[in-house]
């Protein structure tokens, strides 16, 4: 993990969910921990998300980069993952959407975001999105 990432996940921790820098002010901040694919270790992520209903929609962006970001190899292969959202931590499923409801979704985050128009104009590849839903306990 970058040290950027590292302190990103120290004060979301730390600061029960907020987070200071680029993300000042920001309400959709999520860490999500997923199961490495090849390592099988936990690895964490701090992402921005679209609330939507009870679930969220997360992006693999990857800051428009052509290839899709290592937590979305995992989540396929391991759709299981824990979410810290504000003070809370619990059990969720990723589901990766597709079609109208995908490009609805991207389109909201656009709108929270406008930098995410701006990643998908910088990569050839679809951009995913995935669904995470609340595992009951």
């Amino acid at each position: 993990m970058n040290a950027f990432n590292e302190s990103v996940i120290e004060e979301f921790r730390a600061n029960n969910g907020k987070v200071g820098g680029p993300f000042e002010g920001r309400d959709n901040m999520v860490l999500i921990t997923t199961t490495g694919a090849k390592s099988g270790r936990a690895i964490t992520n701090p992402l921005v998300y679209v609330a939507d209903g009870e679930r969220i929609a997360i992006i693999a962006s990857n800051g428009g980069g052509d290839k899709h970001p290592a937590w979305y190899h995992n989540l396929r292969a391991n759709p299981q993952l824990t979410v810290e959202l504000g003070t809370e931590t619990f059990t969720g499923e990723a589901e990766f959407v597709t079609g109208p409801e995908r490009a609805e979704l991207y389109e909201r985050m656009v709108e929270l975001m406008p930098q995410f128009d701006e990643y998908r104009r910088n990569t050839t590849r679809e951009i995913p999105v995935a669904v995470v839903r609340r595992q009951s306990a």
